[in-house]
């Protein structure tokens, strides 16, 4: 005999399954100059003015990396790392790794006890932080491949924070 606990359970898992939004809906979004897409919708509109300026889509990105930090930190941190992963229009392609990494002074064995068992400073505290990436990989991105001024892929960041923006 099926508890009402075990009932209500797979009523409840049947309607999730039936409200559930499909996983594909409709067709694909296409554009015929450009496209931005982020979690935020004033963090992509940042990145849509950098291409009407005449920006390339590595300028828009950064001008959003650095808009998310502001707008939606947990989609945009300047305090972490990240992947880029460019196509340009000539077909070249360049993957840039600025995921957080270790301090220059680490050791290998700086989270290692003397009997070489792991400790718990990898893990809680200041010492299990890396140190982060993303500003230094949106300005490798910027040397590489960008076009506008450094100061004009930051400004809109810096006026979203300076003069607020709704929540």
């Amino acid at each position: 005999m099926q508890s009402v606990h075990g009932r209500s359970g797979v009523v409840y898992l049947l309607a999730a399954l039936l409200t559930a939004p499909p996983m594909r809906s409709g067709e694909p979004v296409r554009a015929r100059h450009g496209m931005v897409i982020a979690q935020e919708p004033l963090a992509a509109g940042v990145g849509v003015e950098i291409l009407k300026q005449g920006g390339n889509a590595i300028d828009a990105a950064i001008a959003v990396g650095f808009a998310l930090a502001v707008t939606h930190p947990v989609a945009g941190n300047i305090g972490g790392g990240g992947f880029m992963l460019v196509r340009l229009a000539n077909g070249r392609t360049a993957f840039l790794d600025f995921r957080e990494c270790a301090p220059r002074r680490a050791s290998r064995d700086m989270y290692l006890d003397s009997e070489g068992n792991p400790t718990k400073d990898s893990i809680f505290g200041w010492r299990s932080s890396g140190v982060p990436g993303s500003v230094a990989g949106f300005e490798t991105a910027y040397q590489k491949f960008g076009s506008k001024p450094w100061a004009n892929l930051v400004q809109p960041a810096i006026l979203l924070a300076r003069d607020g923006f709704p929540v």
